[in-house]
Parts: C-alpha cells; structure tokens; sequence
C-alpha cells in the first residue's frame, strides 16, 4: 500500500516538472520571439532617416551623372540640327534657291570659341605623326580615300604602304605631270579646292561668302612700315584699302579658296612676287568649311592665320593660309621660324617678321608654281591683291577649282 502510494507521488512530482519545464520552455521561446520581433522591425524613426540617406544617395548620384548627359543631349541635338540644316542648303543649292543669311549670335560664337579647338588639334596633329603598322596602312588610307574622294592615281607615290602615318599621307606629292602651270593667265590657283568668294573689295570690307563679310583691317592687321613692306605714303586717305592701293587707277581684289580634307593639301605661289613681310596671328581653330563659313562673321579674323605679304608687278600682293579644326600646323618652306597652333602665343596678338634685311633688299622672290608652304589637313586660302581695273577673274562662285589652273587675268 506504502508502496503504491509512493508511485502514485512520484508520477504526480513527475508531471508536475513536466508542466513546469514545459511552461519556462513556452516563456522563453515566446521572449525570443518578442526580441526577434522587436529586432526585425526597426522604429519609425529609424526607417524614416534610413529612407532619407537612401533618396540623397540617388540625389547625389544623379547630379553626378547629369551634366554628361545634358551636355551629350544638347551637343548631339544641335550638332544634328546643324546637320539638318546643311542638309536643306545642299538641296536649296541644287535647285539654284539662294540661300538665306543666318548669322550666328554673339552666345553662339563664344560657345563655339571655348571649345578646346586648339588643344584638340595639338593631340590631332600628334595622333598623325604615329607610326602605323604595315598591315593596318591601307586600309586605313582606304576608308579615308572612300570618305573623301582622293585620287590616289594623282600621287607621286600610289602605293599606301609607303606612307608611314596620316600626316606623311595628307602631305603627299603629286605626279609634275598632274598639275600643269597656266602659263597664259597673270595669276593661277595656289591650291585645289573649291571658290568661295571673289572680287573686288569695296569699302574695307571683303566677302568670305556671298553676304557674308569682314573687315579688311581685321584680318591683315594694321598697315607695318613702308620700309618693311614696300606700301606707298602717297595716299592721304587714312583708310588701309587705299593705303595698299599704290598705283594710281588700281583697285584691291580678293579671292578665297577653300580645301577640303580630300584635296591636296600644299599651296604654290599664285604668280611672280616678292615676299617682303609674314605676319602670324594666334588665334581660334574653328571650321572654315563652306556652311560655317557662312554662319559665322568674319570666320577668318578668329582663326589663326598666317599672312604673307609683299608685291608683284602691279603693285600690292598678299597670300593668307588660314587655320581650322584639327589643321593646327601651317608650315612655310622658306620660313623656319613659324610655329603655329604654338601655347607660348595667346590669343588676339599678332608677331611680325620681315624678310627684308641689310644683305637681302629683295625679300623672298617667289616664281608662279613655286612650292610655297602645306596644311596638315584641309583649309583656306586667301587672296588679296592689287591689279588694274581690267581685270578680270576667270571664275564662278562655288567651283572646284586644281592648282595651276587660271583664276584671272588682265
């Protein structure tokens, strides 16, 4: 009996444990699972500044990428809307519709002058003078020939794997035979290209296209010394037209060639004269190609530009090879001292040099033919000169026109 009772006891102390155990086992899983989620989710406060952190993380990363984006949108936008609207004068062009004058404001042109034209073309010009391998010669030359149109059977040398790097390339020679010197006419073309403007020029201004002009004063510079230049004092007109003008019954005359990155790309002299004077102005590096030419006034005064100036049998004679985009280099062959597209010179000055000396009255005689200097890739050629009031340009505006072919005559 003792003994039943005792089981009886130990069952119930057993139970009773069980239930004990059991009830500290459910107390204490329930306070994890309180802790857990308590752990879980964080307090207003804390999710509201862990958003806030996050939204300015997105801020300060979109900032960071949109002015990439806005300047691409927007360059690639008006570069395309300047394409679109060459587009449409090509096309006016060809149905024989003149084409109305839009100039470029004030904004524009600071716009296009800050861009880094002068450095693009320092590293352009360093990019050419690398050596190409063998294999990759022609057909790179190739793809340039088939953009541009040159012809290669021209050339001195047509063999593509002649030419060590683009710049040897841009400044290939031509077959003697090629290029035939009119020997008929008083001045022939210095270069290949197409004509832009010509004619004479009225009240110090000159065309570099039709209704596009600029001042005569701008782009020479003031008016040197007689004894550097040769110019006459007769005049007692204040003006630098008719300072240049030396002869009486004379007129100035003008023409612009402009050439494009396929044509060949040195320039000859364009008559018999004499070189007296080279004047350098450092300047901007923008494009010179016809439509720009037209947007911009007085292109050609913001450029740089290398003047020659002198004389020939009628008087004043003056040869101007004009900078552009990635034609940083201008090179003359009888002048070792020019450095152009140069960052010890700064822009809107100008350096004088005169090749008049006490052992050389003449200056640098130049016959009609003579290689006179090269572009390392297209640009323009500007003519101004003195002649009588006979003559006359054998010329139409917009023609394509080859080295020694006539351009006028008396």
């Amino acid at each position: 009996m003792a003994t039943a009772m005792e089981r009886m006891c130990g069952a119930a102390l057993r139970r009773s444990s069980v239930l004990t155990d059991c009830s500290f086992s459910w107390h204490k899983n329930l306070s994890l699972r309180r802790n857990l989620v308590i752990w879980k989710q964080p307090s207003f406060r804390t999710l509201f500044t862990d958003r806030r952190k996050l939204h300015a993380a997105l801020v300060v990363r979109t900032f960071r990428l949109r002015p990439f984006h806005f300047l691409l949108a927007t360059g690639g936008g008006y570069a395309g809307y300047r394409q679109y609207e060459k587009y449409k004068e090509e096309q006016l062009e060809k149905m024989g519709i003149e084409i109305p004058i839009k100039l470029a404001s004030e904004w524009e042109v600071s716009l296009y002058k800050s861009v880094p034209t002068r450095l693009l073309s320092r590293a352009w010009g360093r990019l050419n003078q690398v050596e190409l391998p063998t294999w990759l010669r022609k057909p790179v030359y190739s793809l340039y020939i088939w953009t541009f149109g040159v012809n290669m059977k021209e050339a001195a040398v047509e063999d593509l794997h002649h030419y060590r790097n683009l710049s040897e390339f841009f400044r290939r020679k031509l077959k003697p035979q090629s290029r035939p010197v009119c020997c008929y006419h008083s001045v022939i073309s210095p270069s290949d290209g197409k004509i832009l403007n010509f004619g004479q020029v009225k009240n110090c201004e000159v065309e570099q296209v039709k209704g596009v002009t600029y001042s005569l004063e701008s782009f020479l510079g003031p008016c040197t010394s007689t004894e550097d230049m040769q110019f006459s004092q007769t005049s007692s007109c204040s003006s630098l037209q008719n300072q240049l003008v030396t002869k009486e019954g004379n007129e100035l005359y003008h023409c612009v060639i402009y050439l494009a990155p396929g044509d060949y790309h040195c320039f000859h002299s364009p008559t018999d004269w004499r070189v007296s004077h080279r004047r350098h102005f450092p300047g901007s590096l923008m494009s010179v190609n016809p439509g720009v030419a037209r947007w911009i006034k007085e292109l050609f005064c913001h450029n740089e530009r290398v003047v020659l100036s002198g004389d020939w049998k009628h008087g004043f004679f003056s040869l101007t090879a004009v900078g552009a985009t990635n034609v940083g280099s201008i090179r003359i062959y009888f002048d070792r001292d020019l450095r152009t597209n140069s960052p010890c010179y700064s822009k809107g000055s100008y350096n004088d040099f005169s090749f008049i000396t006490n052992n050389n009255k003449e200056g640098i005689p130049m016959r009609k033919g003579e290689h006179l200097g090269e572009f390392n890739l297209g640009s323009t050629i500007v003519l101004i000169f003195e002649a009588p009031k006979d003559f006359n340009f054998h010329l139409k505006p917009g023609q394509k026109i080859r080295f020694g072919e006539a351009l006028g005559s008396l």
